[in-house]
């Protein structure tokens, strides 16, 4: 029997298929299916929303509409025959092993990663690691163009990555807001090549600056294409709350 009530919506745009949201249901109600989260039946999903706050991309969303009756015992029964294949995902704490937050000393040598992930889209806000941080933001080519990336940028930074042509520039904005305003971040330091598209992510984070209300004394450095330091600006006041 169908009747109009709360339910899960999960956005296909938005949905990478990361899987964090399949162990936090603790009714079974969603699987990843072609690499995205989908509500196997209404009748599984109670509606209250426990798998939302581990979407990073803010790709679930309690809507009201009609739909099948929650049913407990249905639940029940699905959980038991569910118990095995749920096993691997609940170990790692997520569908997907390259969002699994993880914080870590860096390797003894050259590497200084201190952290995972490191993709933009992928770091929720919350993560432990961005508390306080100095903000290393990357655009995806920088380190391979210059080759001590690591020990010139990196060492004592926390790294964040993303390409400002081929992902969504409103959905940096709104992920880097939400780190500005949850995240004490001392200082961030963009680092860009020459290409125009570069250009988008430092006015990224002017834009998420402002939206959050904060001011993060912010350094600029720009790469040419073989690996030469072509500008260095620091921009103590890259962004004022209020425009």
């Amino acid at each position: 029997m169908n009747v109009k009530r709360k339910i899960i919506q999960i956005d296909d745009e938005l949905c990478d298929g990361c899987g964090q949201c399949v162990p936090s249901c603790a009714e079974g109600a969603i699987e990843v299916v072609d690499g995205k989260a989908r509500l196997v039946a209404d009748r599984y999903c109670d509606g209250l929303g426990a798998c939302m706050g581990d979407c990073p991309t803010g790709a679930l969303r309690i809507i009201e509409r009609e739909a099948e009756e929650f049913d407990e015992e249905a639940v029940e029964e699905r959980l038991k025959t569910t118990a095995g294949e749920k096993a691997e995902p609940a170990a790692t704490g997520c569908g997907c092993p390259s969002s699994q937050i993880r914080t870590f000393q860096p390797a003894p040598g050259p590497s200084a990663l201190s952290h995972w992930p490191v993709q933009i889209r992928l770091v929720p806000p919350e993560a432990p690691f961005l508390e306080g941080a100095d903000l290393l933001v990357s655009a995806d080519c920088t380190p391979f163009v210059y080759p001590d990336f690591h020990r010139d940028f990196m060492k004592d930074r926390v790294v964040l990555v993303g390409c400002p042509k081929f992902d969504d520039r409103d959905a940096f904005v709104a992920k880097f807001a939400d780190i500005f305003r949850v995240a004490a971040i001392r200082s961030v330091t963009v680092v860009i090549m020459e290409v125009p598209c570069c250009s988008a992510l430092p006015a990224i984070l002017e834009r998420a600056m402002q939206e959050a209300g904060v001011r993060v004394p912010t350094e600029v450095v720009v790469l040419g294409t073989r690996g030469e330091i072509l500008d260095r600006e620091a921009r103590p006041e890259a962004a004022r709350g209020g425009g």
